[in-house]
């Protein structure tokens, strides 16, 4: 399978630079993963789209102020995008600067902070902080917004690149399904008698890595981490076993439950996941999928095609392009679903 094959062209005046100012204002294209039909909405109505007994499975990763700028004892000038917490004042951070650090060398950031440089793990560095992690972070980190959002990080990207519902610190890239839910979305589903279920899978840096090879089965995925509650086991295990639909708020949620039920454990689970979905990979848990619209030749890109069929999201996509729908994070939502006597949790 070829990296062209999940090429598009994209506007860039659609790509999404600042969030809309509700978080539901947002438009939602529906898909049918069986015909590839679509249908244009909004996402205030995304509760029509769902049935009572329906599970909705959250990733409650929180973004951390993951990005730092700081100076070497050289007076050079670098920048700290923190990948992954390891320790109460250890991290594993990519650093982008003309000359790299060495071990044992320090970085001062701010005038208090003095982080060591103990050495690396393959592209990463490892540092340590002089506070814990997340106090450091606070005070001296800013936003990590994507890269395709070329412009500095304000105040309200504290908040809105953050789901209402975040409770887990340790990403550094939203889980961008879940912006689009506000706390009156949230009651709503409660009123409707649809579960909800959270899991946790820290979304690195590397989520935004682009894949440069021509076979994409040659593409390595960075390594996330993620846990599965013992009550989530349940809800999903119960949700299976009695045909309701499992619906995965987001790709995070469901590459972590797909990579849950390729271990094999039957309940409660942390782990790592490297799981790279491909199309004709084989779908165990998740029935549908809300998600964002995604890079052009992005892994994202490739999972979705996997879920939908490569066929249905090219169609889509083109017609999201033409209907001019916002892409990436601050962007517009998909929900790709399946109807049809003989699907788990179709209506009789």
């Amino acid at each position: 399978m070829r990296v062209e094959e999940f090429d598009f062209d994209l506007p860039q005046d659609l790509i999404a630079q600042t969030p809309l100012q509700d978080r539901s204002a947002s438009r939602l294209l529906v898909l049918n993963r069986r015909d590839g039909h679509w249908v244009d909405d909004e996402f205030r109505s995304f509760t029509t789209w769902l049935r009572p007994g329906d599970l909705l499975v959250f990733n409650d990763t929180k973004v951390m102020k993951a990005r730092l700028h700081g100076m070497k004892d050289s007076g050079g000038r670098l920048e700290i995008l923190v990948e992954r917490v390891t320790g109460d004042r250890t991290v594993l951070a990519q650093i982008r600067a003309s000359h790299k650090p060495r071990a044992g060398s320090s970085i001062h950031i701010g005038d208090d902070g003095t982080v060591t440089v103990d050495g690396r793990d393959g592209e990463f560095f490892q540092l340590t902080f002089p506070l814990p992690v997340e106090a450091f972070l606070d005070r001296h980190g800013e936003v990590p917004l994507p890269p395709y959002i070329v412009r500095a990080p304000g105040g309200e990207d504290e908040t809105r690149y953050q789901t209402v519902y975040a409770s887990a610190p340790g990403a550094v890239a939203a889980p961008t399904a879940g912006l689009h839910f506000d706390e009156a979305m949230l009651r709503s589903l409660d009123g409707m008698r649809v579960e909800r279920a959270c899991l946790t899978l820290h979304v690195g840096a590397g989520t935004f890595q682009p894949v440069r090879v021509t076979d994409v089965s040659l593409h390595q995925m960075h390594s996330e981490r993620y846990e599965i509650p013992a009550v989530t086991a349940q809800a999903v295990m119960d949700a299976v076993r009695d045909g309701r639909r499992v619906i995965a708020v987001g790709t995070t949620s469901l590459r972590a439950l797909e990579a849950w039920a390729l271990s094999g454990a039957p309940g409660a689970h942390c782990g790592e996941t490297s799981l790279f979905i491909l199309p004709g990979f084989e779908f165990r848990l998740v029935d549908a999928l809300l998600t964002n619209f995604h890079l052009p030749r992005s892994t994202l890109l490739m999972l979705v095609s996997a879920f939908a069929g490569p066929e249905h999201i090219r169609a889509a996509y083109a017609h999201a392009v033409a209907g001019r729908y916002r892409f990436f994070s601050y962007g517009d939502a998909m929900f790709i679903h399946r109807t049809g006597r003989g699907d788990r949790g179709a209506p009789s």
